[in-house]
């Protein structure tokens, strides 16, 4: 099934989802353990909470009615379905959901952090999501902790920048900005921690 010659695709594990019996009895243990409360999110016959521990870059959600499969979070979903096709994964169509919330098939227009999906299962039939996810929720990561786990995730960032710096130079007129660097650095940390981007 794989092929080692293949690029490996970069998963990087963002949620678990556990059983509980009690959701408040579990959001209190968890809580009172210094856990972040990400979300508490409930409607028709579902309530979904989601905690992470400190330090941690993967999450946790329980509640009712959660069919939330554990998922991994990529910064390029066209890519890494390819990635994956290529050792032989099975893997779903992208799909996003327009402003109705009717599912559609390909990636969000816009390429909107935390909008497109695939997903695929192993050979015991245990269910991944991928999510594509370029610029995190406020909250989420703590500017001082901006870090990269490959060459390719920080490239990806750097073109990101390059196209908003050029936006940013337009925008003043045309004029080279000697001072990119720490532009690019800015921009770089405050998309990576939620925060509102520098123009």
């Amino acid at each position: 099934m794989s092929n080692t010659n293949v690029r490996a695709p970069e998963l990087k594990l963002e949620v678990v989802t556990i059983p509980v019996s009690d959701i408040d009895r579990a959001k209190g243990f968890y809580t009172g353990l210094g856990w972040r409360l990400d979300a508490d999110i409930s409607g028709d016959n579902f309530r979904v909470i989601q905690v992470t521990p400190p330090g941690s870059p993967a999450s946790v959600i329980f509640g009712q009615g959660n069919t939330v499969a554990p998922y991994f979070i990529v910064s390029d979903i066209v890519a890494t379905q390819a990635e994956l096709a290529a050792r032989g994964v099975e893997v779903g169509e992208i799909y996003h959901f327009d402003a109705t919330g009717a599912r559609r098939s390909g990636p969000e227009p816009t390429r909107r952090s935390y909008a497109s999906w695939a997903s695929f299962k192993d050979p015991d039939g245990n269910p991944w999501q991928i999510q594509e996810v370029t610029n995190r929720l406020p909250g989420r990561v703590e500017a001082g902790d901006t870090t990269f786990t490959s060459s390719r995730e920080l490239a990806a960032a750097l073109r990101r920048a390059a196209a908003a710096h050029g936006e940013h130079e337009k925008r003043n007129g045309g004029v080279h900005d000697a001072n990119w660097p720490d532009w690019y650095a800015e921009y770089i940390v405050r998309e990576q921690a939620g925060q509102e981007l520098p123009l």
